[in-house]
Order: C-alpha cells, then sequence, then structure tokens
C-alpha cells in the first residue's frame, strides 16, 4: 500500500504487513551492525592462529566454556542473518513495485557493482555461513580433522584450521566467500551511516571510503588465512599428522 501524496518531493513510504519500508531500512541497519560488528570480532579471533597453536586453542576453549553464551550467540547469527536476509527481499519487491513497468532504459551506471549485487552477494554469504557451521563448529563435513585435540587435551583448532585449509577447494570456497563478504561489505558499511542520517554532501563521499576500507581490511584478513596456510606460512604442529 503507497502512502504517498501526489506531487510530494518527500519519498513513497509503503506498508506490507505492518512494516513500512522506511522501518525496514532501519532494521537492516541495525541488523547489518550487529553482523558487521560479529564479522570483525570473529576476524580477530581468528587472526590468532598467527600467534601459535596454543594460543589458539586456550582461546576456543575460553569461548567453550561459556556453552550458553557460545550457543545462543550462534543462534542469535543466525537469526539476525536470516533477518537481514528477509529484510533485503522485503525491500527488494517494495522497489519493484514502486516501478512495475522498469525503466525503459536500464543504465546502471550512477550505481556500483556492490550496490546492485547486494542480494545476490547476502545469499552467497549465508550459505557460506551454513558450510562454515558445518565444517569448523559441528564437524559434520570434516569429522577427522574435527575431532582432533593438542597436548594439553584441548580441541586442537589451530591443527583443524590448517589441515582444511590445506584443501584447495576448501580454501577455494572460503576465498571466493571473503570476496563476495568484501564486496558487500563495501556498500552495506556506507549505506548504514546514510540510513542513520550520519551523512551529507559532503561527508558521503568520506563515508564510501570508509565502507571499502572496512570491506577491504575484513576481506584481507580473512583471506590472509587460507593464503598463509597453501604457501606454508602455517604449518602443522610437531607430531599432528593428516588424519
Amino acid at each position: 500500500m503507497s502512502t504517498a501524496t501526489s506531487g510530494s518531493s518527500r519519498p513513497t513510504t509503503f506498508v506490507l504487513g505492518g512494516l513500512s519500508s522506511i522501518s525496514a531500512k532501519l532494521l537492516m541497519a541495525l541488523t547489518g551492525t550487529g553482523l558487521l560488528i560479529f564479522v570483525a570480532a570473529h576476524m580477530l579471533g581468528n587472526l590468532q592462529i598467527y600467534l601459535g597453536q596454543d594460543k589458539l586453542n586456550a582461546y576456543a576453549k575460553f569461548l567453550k566454556g561459556m556453552p550458553l553464551l557460545l550457543w545462543s550467540a550462534r543462534a542469535g547469527l543466525i537469526a539476525t542473518f536470516g533477518l537481514h536476509l528477509g529484510l533485503a527481499v522485503y525491500l527488494r519487491r517494495q522497489n519493484r513495485r514502486a516501478r512495475p513497468q522498469g525503466y525503459v532504459v536500464d543504465d546502471p551506471v550512477e550505481t556500483s557493482l556492490a550496490s546492485r549485487t547486494m542480494l545476490t552477494s547476502g545469499l552467497v554469504i549465508f550459505a557460506f555461513l551454513v558450510y562454515h557451521l558445518l565444517h569448523f563448529t559441528l564437524g559434520v563435513t570434516n569429522p577427522a580433522t574435527h575431532s582432533l585435540t593438542d597436548a594439553a587435551g584441548r580441541h586442537d583448532v589451530y591443527s583443524m584450521v590448517v589441515l582444511s585449509f590445506r584443501n584447495i577447494y576448501v580454501s577455494g570456497a572460503y576465498i571466493i566467500a571473503m570476496l563476495f563478504l568484501g564486496l558487500h561489505l563495501s556498500h552495506a558499511t556506507s549505506s548504514i551511516f546514510q540510513t542513520f542520517g550520519l551523512t551529507g554532501n559532503a561527508s558521503r563521499g568520506w563515508y564510501q571510503k570508509l565502507g571499502w576500507a572496512v570491506a577491504a581490511i575484513l576481506m584481507i584478513g580473512n583471506i590472509s588465512i587460507p593464503v598463509a596456510v597453501l604457501t606454508g606460512m602455517l604449518g602443522l604442529p610437531e607430531g599432528v599428522a593428516q588424519p
């Protein structure tokens, strides 16, 4: 249902199922902010692999020592991601309803590749999230590496990661997913500030650069781990063999 006044310069507001497009955009920005914080925190935790087996495994044990909090966070992550993706589909449908006949000439010059592929990149990232949980969290796809323990009896996350990324297909899938993540975040980060009304004509370009910087840092940080394994920079500890 449209609630626009003819001749008004104000943007059209759509309402469907009790949720207006403006509310949906705000909720999408909020969930996007939460997901961005998670991605950054998750990357910082993973980068402890460069500190060695003991540091990473101790970090993993610390997290597993709080099972209620950990699984609540995982459930919250999936729910937030699902809501974020659902809102994206909802807003896409609303945009199409706003111009059901489309444009005579579809000229994408004014929009970036990232902005035109937000839904596609989001779906790819969601698919990767499911695989990532099945792989590293639940041990469904690679049970042999998931059952490893270190000399202290802790889950050997370090060796699991190294052994997993020695597989070129696993590393390739991870790297491709991170490229999509970088593409998505390059537009999403600046859009969050715009949705919250924090950008103006003078600062819009600066926020766009900030979006690219954030995306590049997170993308490169995550990709560096499989690359370090494939190049031999990160190797297995003594006594750990290929299962």
